[in-house]
């Protein structure tokens, strides 16, 4: 038998399948779009072209789109199924987790997947992928280049302005001035790394080991602006944007 979980984030939607013995089988992610139903239909068919059930396998569903899995057995908060996940991938020790989400980020301390403090960001896009995925088609460029065109500052750029309106704003501007494309993407970056360190600070025990789940879990370089950030090393792994995927398919035992 499988189990699966399924993680309906605001830009992606993610899944994983897990074994009898919580082995991972599969992981695959699909752009949630517009509609979080059309998002699980495509699930669904992806499941079943790997001869896997959705509607006859035990299922937990998670992330802000997680009332649109109608076949799932539980509706789990992202904090948990987070908190889970990074257990499996990372330690079942006492850890930190940081989510870097689409529309909210997440700090969360936990031992052995449950949760025992955490902070999230959800009023603003500032400190989210959003931010960096807005600023990047301002810029117009891929966000997948953001990364390396970061990595290439000559002028290293404060983005001042804390709400994503007005920083859109403030980049349009910067742009209008003649600065390079390079520069201002080192400073979206910063700005995101500044903002969830704030974030972070709210935790009382600071000194446990760091992950960073989500989908800047993939730019090396906002991990390593986000350790200078925090004054901590941040780690990650190749499945951590899996992370609430993984929880709750693991929940779902």
């Amino acid at each position: 038998m499988h189990h699966i979980g399924i993680d309906i984030g605001s830009t992606c939607a993610k899944c994983a399948v897990m074994d009898e013995e919580k082995n991972i089988k599969e992981l695959f992610v699909i752009p949630t779009g517009w509609n979080s139903y059309r998002a699980i239909g495509e699930i669904e068919k992806t499941l079943s072209l790997k001869g896997i059930d959705l509607k006859e396998s035990p299922c937990i569903s998670t992330g802000y789109g997680r009332e649109a899995v109608l076949s799932s057995q539980r509706k789990v908060t992202e904090i948990s199924c987070h908190a889970m996940g990074a257990s499996i991938i990372f330690s079942d020790k006492k850890i930190n987790v940081i989510d870097v989400g689409g529309q909210d980020t997440k700090v969360i301390s936990c031992t052995s997947g449950k949760v025992t403090e955490f902070y999230m960001n959800d009023k603003c896009a500032a400190g989210t992928g959003k931010f960096v995925e807005v600023m990047a088609n301002r810029l117009n460029v891929p966000i997948g280049k953001m990364d390396e065109m970061a990595r290439q500052v000559d002028e290293k750029i404060e983005i001042s302005s804390l709400c994503t309106v007005f920083a859109e704003s403030e980049v349009i501007s910067l742009f209008g001035q003649g600065k390079r494309k390079e520069d201002i993407a080192w400073g979206v970056f910063n700005s995101v790394a500044k903002k969830v360190s704030q974030e972070y600070s709210k935790l009382k025990e600071k000194e446990d080991e760091i992950f960073l789940t989500g989908g800047l879990c993939e730019s090396d370089f906002f991990i390593e602006l986000l350790s200078l950030a925090i004054g901590s090393k941040v780690c990650t792994d190749k499945n951590a944007r899996y992370a609430g995927a993984i929880g709750a398919a693991a929940l779902s035992y």
